[in-house]
């Protein structure tokens, strides 16, 4: 099994990109695989790899200027999720477009995942759900709006269009692991809305320590990697994942004329040209071909 670490943490840094070298060096000596990003803002990313590299690498990160006190939450899984290792240097670790957006400078209250039931139920509160229209198809908790952004640079506009909906309202809001949250209940607080709340931890903390019984989550949660999605108790889930648009699928998807392998599903099939489709199916080719070598194609 390998031990999967999703994380953040919010912090200055002066120099990030000269954070990257020591990052990479020790993921390779250690096999770790994922992606982290770093910027000015802090650090975000899930890695993969074996007990001892996930915790040097965390002994590491947690060595960084600001980052003694960064938190994680832990999953595992039966292959390897990933297939390399990406540090990327990027102008955001979540990318809002929102420069006035600073969650050093506040946030909403958090919630811990066993006192969540209790306030998303309370009918003076609205529950927004602030992942992409994909991640919120295939589960989300009971009565939570869904925004249906693509992505969360559109988070903005929608709350701009829909403020109204919620005058006289506590809001809670919250995303699969915390750090879509500390940006967009920043930015409310920035538009003069109060009583702002955020699930700690997120839906990944909420799954792990929530039982099944008392959970009010329907269906499962999207993570970035190779399991497509987790349940209760981070379990690995039933989805695929479209390798076309990287959009997650129902076991029943596969059935439908529109999905080859590769190229194509039923979200995707009118979105991209035939010769994207023509692309699409030597790459697959390729991958079938490096799978017969018995080595992994990581295109």
């Amino acid at each position: 099994m390998f031990t999967v670490a999703a994380l953040y943490h919010f912090t200055r840094f002066t120099d990030p990109d000269g954070l990257r070298p020591a990052i990479v060096e020790l993921c390779g000596r250690e096999g770790i695989r994922g992606t982290l990003l770093v910027a000015k803002e802090g650090i975000n990313g899930t890695v993969a790899g074996s007990r001892k590299g996930i915790d040097a690498l965390l002994s590491h990160l947690r060595a960084l200027p600001g980052c003694l006190e960064m938190e994680h939450k832990e999953s595992t899984a039966s292959e390897m999720p990933f297939n390399r290792m990406k540090v990327r240097l990027k102008r955001e670790i979540v990318t809002m477009g929102q420069p006035d957006v600073d969650p050093l400078a506040g946030t909403g209250h958090y919630v811990r995942p066993e006192d969540w039931n209790e306030l998303i139920q309370s009918e003076d509160v609205a529950v927004i759900d602030t992942r992409n229209d994909y991640e919120v198809a295939i589960g989300t908790f009971e009565g939570a709006i869904d925004p249906k952004t693509k992505s969360f640079g559109e988070f903005p506009a929608w709350w701009e269009a829909n403020k109204e909906r919620f005058h006289n309202k506590r809001v809670a809001m919250f995303c699969t692991g915390g750090i879509r949250c500390e940006k967009s209940t920043n930015y409310l607080l920035g538009q003069g809305v109060e009583d702002v709340y955020h699930l700690q931890g997120g839906i990944l903390k909420y799954l792990e320590d929530v039982p099944e019984t008392e959970s009010t989550w329907d269906g499962e949660c999207f993570v970035f990697d190779g399991r497509v999605s987790v349940g209760h108790g981070l379990k690995e889930g039933d989805l695929k994942l479209c390798y076309a648009c990287r959009r997650p699928l129902q076991p029943e998807d596969l059935r439908l004329n529109e999905y080859e392998l590769g190229v194509s599903c039923h979200q995707c099939v009118n979105e991209t040209s035939e010769d994207d489709k023509t692309r699409f199916r030597e790459r697959q080719k390729q991958i079938k071909l490096a799978g017969k070598r018995g080595e992994k194609h990581i295109g």
